[in-house]
């Protein structure tokens, strides 16, 4: 059976973060939550389009619940900052949609000084994520999921020499790494809520091919190279919408069958409605996501422990 928007259960009562929700896929992830009843807070680096954004969906819903915090992902400092003002207004949280993320851009660094795409789309939800987790771990059933991509098949693991890939960067390539890590981030953090014994969940999403201001971005942040114009086109002229391609991590959050460490995308690789994809579970995989606990916990100085939140 096609799982839709309608098939989200009420919310009511429930407080939801979105990452990158000023836009795109993040936008409608916020629009349907806020339809279902949750509080949402909208968090995004640019606060005009967060403000355009809000208001959009206040003028479908104007009982809509929403708040608008700054997230700079490129900064731990704006990551830190934000998730202590989103914890000061909602000690509990049940819902994080780790949705924000660029693509294949030309290189460039971080404010700290990382690669920018694995800073992003990476590093900054790995540290939002553990200074979140003492809310998350409040409510009875926490969510978090990651928005990955079907570049991480193309992915190679992190290399704890060169994470940032200083002499062999290449947009592409770069992406693939990101992805990939969003990957081993989402099993690995189930692994460790199982052994805890926690009641939390870390499932993995990706949108296939949608059709969102993404490739735009691409283009004209990478001096628009043949590839890139090439997946503009595509998602233009074949690509799902925004809110067709929203569907499957608003479905690993949202979804009262879905289980932890579970993975969600279009039934038909990069199109259609969100259906369980297998996980795979390659050889080499366990070390690839303790590799990626030890790089990442040394890079933003953040220890994910969820025996002990907050650290």
């Amino acid at each position: 059976m096609t799982w839709t928007a309608s098939d989200i259960p009420s919310l009511t009562g429930r407080v939801a973060v979105v990452t990158g929700a000023n836009g795109g896929l993040g936008f409608e992830t916020a629009r349907a939550l806020a339809r279902a009843g949750a509080h949402v807070v909208m968090a995004a680096r640019n606060q005009k389009k967060a403000q355009s954004a809000r208001d959009r969906i206040l003028a479908e819903q104007p009982d809509a619940a929403l708040d608008l915090v700054p997230l700079d992902l490129a900064s731990l400092a704006s990551v830190r900052h934000a998730a202590d003002e989103i914890i000061a207004t909602h000690p509990t949280i049940d819902l994080l949609i780790n949705n924000a993320g660029v693509m294949a851009i030309s290189e460039r660094r971080t404010e700290d000084g990382f690669e920018m795409q694995f800073g992003v789309n990476h590093l900054g939800h790995f540290a939002l994520t553990s200074h979140l987790l003492p809310a998350l771990l409040r409510a009875p059933a926490p969510r978090i999921v990651s928005v990955s991509s079907t570049a991480h098949h193309v992915g190679r693991a992190v290399d704890p020499e060169n994470p940032n890939l200083e002499g062999k960067y290449e947009p592409w390539k770069a992406y693939g790494q990101s992805k990939l890590a969003n990957y081993h981030f989402a099993v690995g953090l189930q692994q460790r809520f199982d052994e805890a014994g926690l009641p939390a969940a870390s499932l993995l999403a990706h949108p296939g091919l949608s059709d969102t201001d993404l490739q735009e971005t691409s283009v004209r942040e990478s001096e628009g190279g043949i590839l890139h114009r090439f997946f503009l086109w595509l998602a233009r002229s074949t690509g799902m919408t925004a809110e067709r391609g929203a569907l499957s991590q608003l479905r690993a959050a949202t979804d009262p069958t879905a289980k932890g460490g579970e993975f969600y995308g279009p039934a038909f690789v990069n199109n259609g409605p969100p259906v369980r994809k297998p996980v795979l579970r390659i050889m080499g995989l366990q070390s690839s996501i303790e590799t990626l606990w030890q790089v990442s916990e040394k890079a933003t100085g953040v220890t994910l422990d969820v025996s002990s939140p907050g650290s």
